[in-house]
């Protein structure tokens, strides 16, 4: 991010000034889109693929006709005459001039009017929540015509109410089916690789509901937890989730916990710890839920409150 920053401080602005100086304030600059990078979590790592320096130049679709061609290949020409910065042809899709509509529709998925400002509730539903944190990621350097931040800003003021309480109801059945039924009964059959399934889908809902109660968009898959982990100031819910990717479900613990047992869907085996720490996510995502007044509701199997979220709207 300091890289990008930098870069356009020392390198196009002055290109900008220099030659397209009419269009200065019509030129959206930041760093923001697919990547670590714009997320604030590359590393030396990151080196390894789609790694380099560059920013994003964002104009509206009318301007991409007046100058943003020209201003897409003196960029071009710029990146190139910079000593060692070999891009791959994926980055410099993610990089350089493009419109807005095309950056938003390209990261979200969709065909999306981004200069209007507003989406549909359809496309709100059709969006996946990782698309939506890459579309409000990275930092706006400049923006003086002011259309690229507010779509971003409109983004950011999280799901409409209805597409919250859909979501919520969605996100709540697949933990509970997951880790407070499935899970169980996959042990009870000593299915462990099912069992296992269950633990990851588990892990995944409860993560998605976390962020869900924050109203902050979850990143990419691989960087979700580590993002829960800022967020979650206490720790506790990252410590459960842990906790949880840590369990066993091995053979051994089939024998000690679940050989023999019968399987009650109204009676919890806590021999095994993972039904435990289901418990224990479920009482945290409750208590988030209560003190947001969704619910009044004292008992932590999630399913009893899928109808109640819903039931609004």
């Amino acid at each position: 991010m300091e890289a990008s920053r930098r870069f356009y401080e020392t390198h196009v602005k002055k290109l900008i000034e220099e030659h397209f100086a009419p269009y200065a304030g019509r030129i959206a600059v930041g760093i923001a889109g697919e990547g670590s990078d714009c997320f604030g979590y590359d590393d030396l790592m990151s080196r390894d693929h789609d790694f380099g320096t560059g920013i994003c130049l964002w104009v509206t679709s009318g301007d991409m006709e007046v100058f943003g061609r020209r201003l897409s290949i003196a960029y071009n020409e710029l990146i190139d005459g910079l000593p060692g910065n070999t891009l791959s042809e994926r980055l410099r899709a993610r990089r350089g001039v493009m419109t807005i509509n095309d950056f938003y529709s390209n990261v979200l998925g969709i065909s999306c009017d981004a200069e209007k400002g507003s989406m549909s509730e359809r496309e709100w539903l059709s969006l996946d929540h990782s698309c939506l944190a890459t579309a409000v990621n990275g930092e706006v350097f400049r923006d003086d015509l002011g259309v690229f931040t507010a779509f971003r800003n409109y983004l950011l003021a999280y799901y409409p109410e209805r597409v919250f309480r859909i979501r919520l109801s969605e996100k709540l059945h697949a933990f509970s089916a997951a880790l407070q039924v499935n899970y169980a009964r996959c042990m009870t059959r000593k299915d462990l690789v099912a069992a296992r399934l269950c633990q990851t889908q588990g892990i995944s809902a409860a993560m998605e509901l976390f962020f869900l109660l924050k109203r902050v968009y979850p990143p990419y898959y691989k960087w979700t937890y580590r993002r829960l982990s800022e967020l979650d100031r206490g720790g506790r819910f990252a410590k459960l989730i842990l906790r949880l990717s840590e369990a066993r479900c091995d053979e051994a613990l089939w024998q000690q916990a679940w050989d023999g047992v019968p399987y009650q869907p109204d009676r919890l085996n806590f021999k095994d710890e993972t039904v435990e720490l289901a418990e224990n996510l479920a009482f945290e995502v409750l208590s988030m839920m209560r003190e947001q007044k969704l619910t009044e509701g004292a008992d932590p199997y999630l399913e009893r409150y899928v109808d109640e979220v819903t039931r609004h709207i």
